[in-house]
């Protein structure tokens, strides 16, 4: 036998051969959920192939989302630009150099009606991976899905709505953390009686991942993340039965195969004693349900048809570990907003992988491999190491206040960085197998004068909406914010006053402060 030490890369050794492991003592679809949540898997309904899109303007938008539509995507994911996540309109000075460049520009309900123009809400599930500014995101879907018509109670989907991994790894935040869990447990509330279909957030892993945390790390985050979204709603008396079955999670899958399949399976089991110990009794309540997007960290600018492999192999993991819905970068994507050739290339590989490979015949293929189990015991003890140190400071809002959980992603990413520069670790194309010259030629870029576009429709709007309508239902919701009313019916009313993004974020801002 070698004497080879190996491991994971969250650090866990890999022996070179394993013999027994602690075999899968419940059915799929029995709590605690480790084999899966539904007990016939993808031979009941494969995952929804969900591809994130959202550039430059609503209408450049609107005809990606219907080019996706037809090559035979299932679910809708928008990317908001930078202003719209932070609460900026196109023509703020802070806007200036961004509008229209990660994401496409929303600043007002006239903007969402031509994002999705031609789409009907009720037939469709969307995804908005959107923070801070979420409560205003989902009202105005909300505002469209009246205006055609559309039974609010049966539309459904998704807003990221995650505001801790913000201010963790991300750092598109507005307002203090109380302030924002106060918005975010309005929106449990109301959606809870008026929109029960939708998923009011999406406690997301994905960012963690991407600012260089191990898998480890980005489970037990998480997770302590969600602990904290439960005890909040909990202590705003809402019924965990309830508010629970509309959380899901939002998982980054990189390049360990093993790894990432073990630690999708220690999440739902993780999550399901979380939620029961917090008194959940309800199946659908204890049930972790997660959309998986591949790693964009992992994507190269060198020889960047090589991450055509890596996004095959980094979505296979997510299928073998039960992921919901999934979302497959572009090969380009270290390089620009994918190109149409690339998201279909993406798409496709999700069709293969479907419909040829073989893989959703069966309910958690690898169930009883020593390895994959004795492995994913491992990463959920490795997981509640941290999530106990974080129960110790008292919870994920002091862990994050007191900078503990940023210093101990910068540290892994710290560590990443060294291996990959002393080649300990090697990425292909990059420290090892390089060539000098191996790139692609047609890059997607974003015209400078989006942003001019943009203005122009906002000088429009304000010329032609009731502005006293407008200044009232904006009073309104000040008045709403500095008492303990529900904000969302009031922030509803703006929208469809037509109060454009910047002015409604204002005036949280004003009474809130930021952060």
């Amino acid at each position: 036998m070698s004497n080879k030490k190996i491991t994971t890369t969250s650090g866990i050794e890999i022996k070179e051969v394993y013999t027994k492991a602690s075999a899968p003592i419940e059915a799929p679809g029995e709590f605690p959920y480790t084999r899966g949540i539904q007990k016939d898997m993808y031979r009941g309904r494969l995952w929804t192939m969900r591809q994130y899109a959202g550039f430059s303007t609503a209408e450049e938008s609107n005809k990606r989302y219907h080019y996706l539509l037809k090559q035979g995507t299932m679910g809708l994911s928008v990317a908001f630009d930078l202003p719209t996540q932070i609460g900026y309109d196109s023509d703020h000075e802070m806007s200036e150099g961004e509008v229209g460049k990660v994401g496409v520009a929303i600043d007002s309900l006239k903007d969402i009606e031509i994002l999705f123009d031609g789409i009907e809400l009720e037939k469709i599930t969307t995804s908005m991976t959107i923070n801070a500014t979420a409560s205003i995101l989902l009202a105005m879907y909300i505002a469209l899905a009246k205006k055609q018509g559309a039974d609010i109670s049966q539309i459904s989907g998704t807003i990221q709505n995650d505001i801790l991994k913000e201010y963790a790894a991300r750092g598109t935040y507005i307002y203090p953390p109380k302030a924002s869990m106060r918005i975010i447990t309005d929106i449990f509330e109301y959606c809870s009686k008026e929109v029960p279909k939708w998923n009011t957030i999406s406690i997301s892993g994905y960012h963690i991942r991407e600012a260089g945390s191990t898998a480890v790390q980005e489970l037990a985050f998480t997770l302590a993340n969600g602990k904290a979204y439960l005890n909040a709603a909990l202590e705003k008396g809402l019924d965990i039965n309830v508010f629970a079955k509309r959380l899901s999670f939002f998982f980054n899958c990189h390049n360990n195969f093993f790894e990432e399949i073990a630690k999708f399976r220690a999440a739902r089991r993780m999550w399901a004693k979380i939620t029961k110990d917090l008194g959940a009794t309800d199946e659908k309540a204890q049930m972790l349900r997660f959309h998986t997007q591949t790693g964009g960290s992992t994507l190269t600018a060198q020889q960047p048809l090589n991450n055509v492999i890596r996004v095959t192999n980094q979505a296979m993991a997510a299928v073998l570990g039960g992921t919901q819905s999934l979302h497959t970068n572009g090969y380009d994507e270290a390089l620009s907003l994918p190109t149409e050739a690339a998201a279909k290339i993406a798409l496709r590989t999700q069709q293969v992988i479907a419909f040829e490979s073989g893989v959703t015949d069966t309910v958690d293929p690898l169930a009883g491999s020593y390895f994959v189990e004795s492995l994913t015991d491992e990463i959920e003890a490795a997981a509640h190491l941290y999530i106990d140190k974080i129960d110790a400071m008292g919870g994920s809002v002091n862990a994050i206040e007191n900078g503990y959980i940023q210093n101990e992603i910068a540290d892994a990413a710290y560590q990443y960085q060294v291996e990959v520069e002393q080649a300990s670790r090697i990425i292909v194309g990059v420290n090892k197998f390089t060539q000098e010259k191996e790139g692609i030629n047609d890059v997607f870029t974003i015209d400078e004068s989006i942003r001019t576009i943009q203005t122009e429709k906002l000088n429009k709007l304000k010329a032609e909406r009731d502005n006293q309508v407008v200044e009232k239902t904006l009073n309104d919701l000040a008045n709403a914010a500095k008492s303990t009313d529900n904000l969302m019916p009031f922030i509803l009313a703006a929208v469809e006053a037509y109060a454009t993004l910047g002015e409604i974020a204002d005036v949280m801002r004003n009474v809130f402060g930021e952060y």
